[in-house]
């Protein structure tokens, strides 16, 4: 997409997902084996994708300030790669990483700059999402620094491409409209009462993606192999190797041209929500970054949830308990998963776009009990 071709000034990849930008860029740069440090706290289909890829997941410790790898904490010379999430936005501490393959997932974090350079640009690979800021509903980039980089990973995309199908992708960009409509007519509420009343929400036992651990078991000799996993993988997002069509591509470039008009609307909600007494420590660090969400760490965040939705706030992106307890067996687990556990139980994200709305909620709820340390 032109718009993160000219703010990274990298070679770029559009894709139908970020998680397939991100599998490309791990077989890539990573040798089966290796060992990837990578964050307790992300979505469940990133762990799936190391594997698949045929990496050992290394389960770092979390900064309870910004939900990030805590770098100061982690053993760096026990891995070869490192993979940033960049939670919410808030950057993960890139410039630690050095020395070691990097692969920046900046799903959350299209317009979060360190030290005035744009992340996506400190690693090997930035992997970019048109479904978060952009709210395209599908969509991904691969941003990389060398061309024959991007001429192989390229060639590795269409070996993993399936067809593509005119309903599907007139579905996906009309449930996409469909969803910005909502939250701008502040329509949330029947929107999520319809879709829970029509099941158009997968639905979950436990985890938002099943374990399995005896099929995990049996797919794990076939890595490297990004089919064996689609069964974890696509949770939610079934046609994420789907060739995208001129619809799709018409959508996502309009709905991408809108990000940098947001920009301030945007800052404005994190500078409000920062004051607030329950926003995580790293936000009030970050007011000149336009964050994709901004985390907040509450006591009861059931309640918060329920009492966001009257307000017409939907609250999505939490992830299920860290690695370590999610996926015991396949991880190198954490030297230290109190905090993530924590994080994880307490965190409640918020769309600065949509701050004002959502204050009446925010200021009567009690932050989250203080973190117990060892």
């Amino acid at each position: 997409m032109k718009l993160i071709e000219e703010r990274t000034g990298r070679h770029c990849l559009c894709l139908p997902s970020n998680r397939l930008g991100l599998y490309l860029a791990l077989r890539h740069w990573c040798a089966p084996g290796q060992r990837l440090l990578m964050s307790p706290v992300s979505a469940d289909e990133i762990l799936f994708l190391v594997l698949a890829a045929g990496l050992r997941p290394v389960i770092a410790p979390l900064s309870p300030r910004d939900g990030n790898i805590d770098a100061a904490r982690a053993d760096l010379s026990a891995v070869d790669a490192v993979l940033t999430t960049n939670l919410y936005g808030l950057p993960d501490q890139v410039t630690a990483f050095t020395g070691k393959v990097l692969v920046e997932d900046v799903a959350h974090a299209m317009e979060t700059s360190v030290g005035g350079r744009p992340l996506g640009t400190f690693g090997a690979a930035g992997v970019f999402s048109l479904s978060k800021h952009a709210g395209a509903g599908a969509g991904g980039v691969l941003a990389v620094a060398d061309l024959a980089d991007l001429k192989a990973l390229e060639r590795a995309r269409d070996a993993l491409l399936q067809p593509g199908s005119w309903r599907a992708e007139l579905v996906s960009v009309a449930t996409s409209m469909a969803r910005q409509a909502a939250l701008r007519l502040d329509l949330v509420r029947p929107a999520l009462w319809l879709m829970r009343a029509l099941r158009l929400q997968e639905e979950r036992d436990g985890y938002r993606i099943a374990l399995l651990a005896r099929e995990l078991a049996e797919a794990l000799p076939y890595a490297p192999s990004l089919p064996t996993f689609d069964p974890w993988v696509r949770a939610d997002l079934h046609d994420y190797r789907a060739a995208r069509g001129r619809l799709s591509r018409w959508y996502q470039t309009r709905r991408v041209a809108k990000v940098p008009r947001e920009r301030e609307r945007r800052l404005a909600g994190v500078a409000l929500l920062a004051d607030l007494p329950i926003a995580a420590p790293a936000v009030r660090e970050h007011l000149d970054q336009p964050l994709f969400r901004v985390p907040m760490l509450v006591d009861d965040r059931d309640a918060a949830i329920a009492g966001l939705e009257r307000q017409g706030v939907a609250t999505g992106y939490l992830y299920d308990p860290p690695y370590d307890d999610y996926a015991p067996g396949v991880t190198v687990p954490s030297p230290d998963p109190e905090p993530a556990r924590w994080w994880a139980r307490h965190v409640l994200p918020v769309d600065p776009l949509y701050a004002r709305r959502a204050l009446p909620v925010l200021r009567e709820l009690e932050p989250a009990p203080a973190l117990s340390l060892p």
